[in-house]
């Protein structure tokens, strides 16, 4: 098992030449994965103009495959504001199994790095549309290779955003994202849904209670890697709720995601008929 200073060792060549605010974000990746159970390797960070030639090279005037659409000085790496990540095995190799669930929680240990990336406001290259890039993120902050190219930089405005970023998510704080609102729209919609036969509804829940506090239990269980110190604000009614309800005995400690089930489940009515 690797301590998290020895995970950070293995990256600190490729972070060593990134723009500072990007290296900082880079580095709260690697932590936020570990926290996750999820060790990772950062294989490129600052690629200079003459590597990305060689690179581009490669399956075109040079053997190998092609790995890269992208010139010299055509690529984010060529300014600082990009890298690339693999996972760390136990045995200190690495690995691009996108599949792979190291820490056997049922989710893919790929998809728990990018998640926590978008958290932190990187850009996946597994979200272009061509030429998918699984390994990558990067951070343009709005500006093209070419605006790089003539000596536009990030605003100071823009960095500090990211540095507060990465402070809300270390300090636990429970502002959602506008991914993450749109998500719990969608779920308290689909309720609201549901809760219009009521009387329907109340019967199946009453029934069902025994699995529903054994589904919550587990629920607990699994989002305790994410856990959150501190109930969020906008979630203590339903927490409460809850708790009153003989839902759950153990409302801190629980993760976002689980606080936002609760908070769809007190805005439908449900867990005044959970008792």
């Amino acid at each position: 098992m690797y301590t998290l200073e020895q995970v950070k060792a293995k990256s600190a060549a490729k972070l060593a030449g990134l723009e500072p605010t990007v290296r900082q974000a880079a580095t709260a990746l690697i932590e936020f994965a570990y926290a996750h159970g999820v060790p990772i390797v950062i294989t490129q960070g600052l690629r200079t103009i003459a590597e990305q030639d060689k690179l581009y090279a490669q399956g075109r005037t040079a053997p190998g495959q092609i790995v890269t659409n992208s010139r010299g000085g055509y690529s984010y790496h060529n300014f600082g504001v990009a890298i690339d990540f693999t996972l760390l095995l136990p045995d200190g190799g690495v690995s691009w199994d996108a599949k792979r669930d190291g820490d056997g929680d049922g989710l893919a240990d790929w998809s728990e790095v990018v998640a926590d990336a978008k958290r932190l406001g990187w850009e996946w290259g597994g979200d272009w549309s061509s030429f998918k890039d699984l390994p990558h993120f990067q951070m343009d902050f709005g500006l093209s290779t070419a605006d790089f190219r003539a000596g536009k930089q990030p605003t100071a405005a823009q960095l500090a955003a990211v540095v507060s970023q990465i402070a809300r998510i270390e300090e636990g704080e429970d502002e959602m994202s506008a991914e993450d609102k749109k998500r719990l729209d969608t779920l308290e919609a689909a309720v609201a849904q549901l809760a219009k036969s009521r009387d329907v509804l109340v019967d199946q829940v009453l029934q069902q209670a025994g699995q529903s506090k054994d589904l919550t239990g587990r629920v607990i269980t699994l989002e305790g890697k994410a856990s959150l110190p501190e109930i969020p604000a906008w979630a203590k009614t339903a927490v409460d709720g809850a708790v009153a309800a003989g839902l759950i005995d153990t409302p801190n400690e629980g993760s976002q995601d689980f606080y936002r089930i609760l908070a769809i489940m007190e805005r439908a009515g449900l867990l005044a008929y959970h008792k």
